[in-house]
Parts: structure tokens; C-alpha cells; sequence
């Protein structure tokens, strides 16, 4: 039997599952979503249902289908419900909890339900944008908003706002609070510079102009939470949305205004959702300790035999290598009146919880990917900062570009995903380790930078690097844990 209303009748004597109470469903509009994606329907989506379900938020989902590729129908044959299976650690100990998310009232599809969709902006209910149409779905395109419907994300977001301004005749009051999730910085900003000029090049009267730019809000948000996919579970039912999500959650939101902390109500039931004037501190923290950890230990882990990153928690070493990284080196290059001490070692943890996961199945080759790119946007400034602070060379992260030189030579039948793959393969050919990382290092065109005038840094990359080559990397991995736990 299909997940379905009828069947959560059935469902509700389960009282280890959270399900919704027949009162649900009455609730009014309140959010438009563009995006059917599990990014998606396990974030926001969850933090709605949540205060739903504690009478706190009070509206549903309206999601807005962009393509015709795909169907609904799974949507339309759950009455729009899924399961929701959270699997994870936290605080070391192990989480499994099964929600029905019943956040979505209904899902249209833009290409042939356009007018339905600019109906929605009659609403008087309506409060709420949500998006996540992918990084390239925040671009500027030239075209008219009075396509049905126009082609792009902004296209379509405008068009709605301007109907309904022409609707509640520029009533002040019935201005959105757009929070987009693609995954660009000052994705809220930048939205809001396409829709103006987009509202220029479709010469829209001043009027709508000035109730967009004050009645509207566009908050730049930053979301983090793995949805890896289905989980193995044995519901008892059928269920075509079924997704799994990890324990960790954030959604913060960069705001000020008092009117938007209102509208978004649902952040005052899970610490999940932050509100904060500044949200760079949670940027840089994901950055740096999760995204720069990940980057520096990939092909460390991968060249060492491990295939994902929960079963590398299991390697002593790997696991010491990971966390001595982080509080050693990461921690106190990038803490300053910003970002506190206390909160950069909470993070630290939550990360170590996230890579245990048992749930998860995240690859180190996957991880791997754009490697040389990574290190820079993600690694390089942090070690900076420490060398400019401490006047020492970071160990733990020389090693981490060690292992990459030593990845990127190639070998043992995996493929190198990265667009320097061509220019190393070549240098590995002609060159000695100590002067490919010279030769490496003062590449400009790839770092920024020459990393020789780093004081000491590529002599002791190239000691790692004959290191691992000599010794092999799980053995002289096993060396440089011992030395970590002994200090």
C-alpha cells in the first residue's frame, strides 16, 4: 500500500513515528518553493513540518516544478506526503528517527501550470520564497516576465512578485521574505541585483520598483545537511519520495529585520535554523573544518587504502590524522573576535559525528574531485593565516598537499578528475619529487601565489612526499598519528 492520508490513519498507532494530526491539513499556503529536489524536502521542508506539528509555523508548501523533465506523480499519488529517515550520530551516540512530512500541500509544474502558479501570488497567506534551482540558477537572462512562463528562476520569481503587486495594488504589507539555498555566497544578494535588473530591462513602472526594493526581503542563507538518498528501511508501505537525512542540520539565514524573524517563525523550534545579521562565521567554519578537512585528507585516505570516510573513522590513524588536523592547525588559524574558540571546537565535533555516520556512504575519490582547486579556495587561506600567527610551518596540512602531489602522479587504475591532471601527469614525467614541488608550488597560475616564500613549507612537503613514496602512506600515516596523540 502506497504512503497516502488514509494510510496515516493506520500509521499513528506507531508512537516511535512522527505523524500528522488530521488538523494539518486545513493549513493555509504560505510558501512557494521552486525546487522538488531532497536538498529541499529535507531542510526547509523539515523545519516546516516541524513547527507544524508544534503549532508554531502553521502554512504549507507550494512547490513550484520548473521543467518538464521528471513527473509528479509520486507527489500526486502520496497526497504529496514522504517519509523522512534521519540516520546518524550525535554526541557520539547513534540517532534513528522516522518523520512523515506532510509540509507539501501540492506540486506544479511551471511549463504547463503557470497560471496556477502566478494564482498563488493572490494569496494573502503567501509569505514565504524558498529555492534551490542549483548554482547556475541564479543568472541574469534577458527575456520578459510575461512568457508563461519566462525561462529562468529570476524570470519567474519576478513575475510572480510583480503579479502580486498589481494584485494587492502595491499594498505594503504582502511583500516576500525570499530565501534562496543555491550554494553561492550572498546567494540573497545576488538574487536581489538580477530581479532589479530584470525589473529595468522590462521597463516596470518605479512604483513596482520601490515596493520590491522595500516590502521584499532577499536574506542570503547557507544550507548544510548530507541527503544522501533512500534509506534501507522497511516502512511497511510503499513510498516513492522516501529520503534519508543526517542527523546534523543548518539553515542560516542573514537578517536583521524583526519583520523577518516573524514570518519565519519556524526557526524558533529547532536550533537547526539560524537568524543572524552575519552569517560568514558559519560559512568559513563549514568551509574550513569540514570542506577543508575533507579536501585534506582525500587522497591521504584514498592512497591509503580507505574507500569512504565513515570506514576511515575506523582507521586509528586516519581518525587521528582528521581530528588532530582540525584542533591543532585549523582551529587556531582561523578563530579571531569572529569566531570563538569554544564554537570552532563544538563544530569540530559535530563534523567528527558527521564523518562516523554510518548511514552515509561518502567516497574518497568522489571527494577528490577538482582536487587542486579545493586546496586552494578551501585550504590555502587557512594556512596562511597559521603561518602568519604561529611563524611554523603546519605539519598536519603539509602532509595533506604532500598526499595530493603524490595522488595526482596517478596509478593504480583511478582516474584523476581535475582540470591540472594534464600539467601534473607531465611534470611527474620529467622532474625529481624535490623539484616537482618546487616546480608545483611556484605555479602562479594555479595557487595565486608562489608557495615557495612560504618559510620552510616545500622542503617539508617534499620530506613527506619521499616519505610516503618510501615508506608508503599507511605506514608513515601510522608514524604521524603516534605523534599526534603524544603531544
Amino acid at each position: 500500500m502506497k504512503l497516502s492520508k488514509e494510510l496515516l490513519k493506520r500509521l499513528r498507532e506507531k508512537d516511535e513515528w512522527q505523524i500528522p494530526g488530521e488538523e494539518y491539513f486545513a493549513l493555509p499556503e504560505k510558501v512557494l518553493q521552486f525546487g522538488t529536489g531532497v536538498l529541499l524536502r529535507g531542510l526547509p521542508c523539515f523545519f516546516i513540518d516541524k513547527a507544524n506539528k508544534q503549532g508554531v509555523f502553521n502554512g504549507r508548501v507550494v512547490v513550484v516544478k520548473s521543467t518538464d523533465k521528471g513527473s509528479t506523480k509520486a507527489f500526486d499519488e502520496q497526497d504529496n506526503l514522504y517519509t523522512q529517515c534521519i540516520r546518524g550520530i550525535d554526541g557520539g551516540k547513534p540517532v534513528s528517527e522516522n518523520i512523515i512530512n506532510a509540509s507539501i500541500s501540492r506540486v506544479l509544474t511551471a511549463t504547463s501550470q503557470w497560471e496556477e502558479v502566478l494564482a498563488c501570488a493572490e494569496n494573502p497567506d503567501m509569505q514565504v520564497v524558498i529555492s534551490n534551482t542549483t548554482e547556475v540558477g541564479i543568472v541574469y537572462t534577458e527575456e520578459s516576465i510575461h512568457a508563461k512562463p519566462p525561462v529562468s528562476f529570476p524570470g519567474k520569481l519576478l513575475a510572480f512578485l510583480y503579479h502580486r503587486y498589481l494584485h494587492f495594488k502595491g499594498d505594503a504589507t504582502k511583500g516576500m521574505v525570499i530565501v534562496p539555498a543555491e550554494l553561492i555566497p550572498d546567494n540573497g544578494s545576488r538574487l536581489r541585483e538580477i530581479l532589479l535588473q530584470l525589473s529595468s530591462f522590462n521597463r516596470l513602472e518605479e512604483g513596482f520598483t520601490d515596493w520590491l526594493t522595500h516590502h521584499n526581503y532577499c536574506c542570503n542563507s547557507l544550507v548544510d545537511c548530507i541527503v544522501p538518498g533512500a534509506a534501507d528501511l522497511d516502512t511497511g508501505y510503499e513510498d516513492g519520495l522516501l529520503i534519508m537525512t543526517e542527523v546534523y542540520r543548518l539553515w542560516a539565514i542573514e537578517t536583521s529585520s524583526e519583520q523577518v524573524r516573524k514570518v519565519l517563525s519556524f526557526s524558533e523550534t529547532d536550533a537547526g535554523v539560524v537568524l543572524s545579521p552575519d552569517i560568514n562565521v558559519f560559512r568559513e567554519l563549514k568551509l574550513r573544518l569540514l570542506n577543508g578537512t575533507h579536501t585534506l585528507s582525500c587522497g591521504l585516505a584514498f592512497l591509503a587504502g580507505h574507500e569512504t570516510v565513515k570506514a576511515t573513522m575506523n582507521n586509528e590513524a586516519m581518525a587521528a590524522y582528521m581530528e588532530g588536523l582540525m584542533m591543532h592547525e585549523i582551529i587556531p588559524a582561523i578563530t579571531n573576535i569572529h569566531i570563538r574558540n569554544d564554537a570552532a571546537i563544538r563544530f569540530a565535533g559535530a563534523v567528527l559525528d558527521r564523518f562516523r555516520n554510518p548511514a552515509i556512504e561518502h567516497r574518497w575519490l568522489s571527494i577528490c574531485a577538482q582536487y587542486t582547486a579545493k586546496l586552494k579556495m578551501r585550504v590555502l587561506p587557512a594556512l596562511l593565516q597559521y603561518q602568519q600567527r604561529t611563524g611554523q610551518v603546519p605539519a598536519l596540512m603539509a602532509l595533506g598537499f604532500a598526499a595530493h602531489a603524490l595522488f595526482m602522479r596517478g596509478g593504480n587504475g583511478y582516474t584523476i578528475t581535475d582540470e591540472h591532471a594534464g600539467w601534473y601527469a607531465e611534470q611527474w614525467k620529467l622532474r625529481s619529487p624535490e623539484v616537482l614541488i618546487k616546480t608545483a608550488f611556484g605555479n602562479q597560475a594555479i595557487w595565486g601565489l608562489d608557495l615557495n616564500t612560504i618559510p620552510g613549507f616545500a622542503q617539508l612537503v617534499t620530506t613527506m612526499l619521499k616519505a610516503l613514496m618510501e615508506q608508503g602512506v599507511a605506514a608513515y600515516l601510522e608514524k604521524v598519528a603516534a605523534e599526534i596523540t603524544v603531544s
